[in-house]
């Protein structure tokens, strides 16, 4: 891949990018800084990237790999020298489509705060395949490849997670 095939990644894919890395790091400036690191590595490693395959999902694999590295290297450091966490930053990743009464969007954004805050609660081995699944719309077979697992591990911890979200919102999706 050239230099010319990769800003026309970056073009395209840039904005599901951020918003998985935003989604891992639940910290607007942890998103930033691993969304430019990603994109240095990708130019670093263009030559490794096949544009007639499917760009996105290498990009979203050189994310994870970073991002979990980063959650090593921290968890070894607090380990030596302790330090506070960041507070989560709210950031809505949607606009809507059409007009909304101001009710309307109101709930309509509590309601996506909470399916996020419970997405936010899964165990990492659910959570990062619900996202790469439901945020990126990446198919199951590109999922195990992004995190080293086969399929059926995939669809498996899909079906616990949505299992385990319908449990908690089930009271707000009863609401609605």
């Amino acid at each position: 891949m050239d230099v010319r095939q990769l800003e026309q990644c970056i073009q395209e894919y840039g904005k599901d990018i951020y918003a998985f890395c935003s989604q891992l790091t639940r910290n607007r400036q942890e998103a930033e800084e691993l969304y430019q690191d990603t994109f240095l590595k990708a130019v670093e490693m263009r030559e490794k990237i096949d544009s007639g395959k499917n760009p996105r999902s290498y990009l979203a694999s050189i994310a994870l790999r970073i991002w979990k590295n980063r959650k090593r290297k921290y968890a070894w450091r607090s380990r030596i020298a302790r330090t506070e966490e960041l507070t989560e930053e709210n950031m809505p990743h949607t606009a809507c489509a059409q007009e909304l009464s101001p009710e309307e969007s109101v709930l309509q954004k509590e309601l996506q705060a909470q399916v996020r805050a419970a997405v936010a609660n899964l165990e990492e081995r659910y959570r990062i395949p619900v996202y790469l699944y439901y945020t990126l719309q990446l198919p199951i077979g590109q999922i195990g490849k992004i995190l080293r697992l086969p399929q059926g591990t995939v669809k498996s911890r899909l079906h616990k997670a949505r299992k385990l979200l319908k449990q908690e919102l089930e009271v707000v999706l009863d609401e609605t």
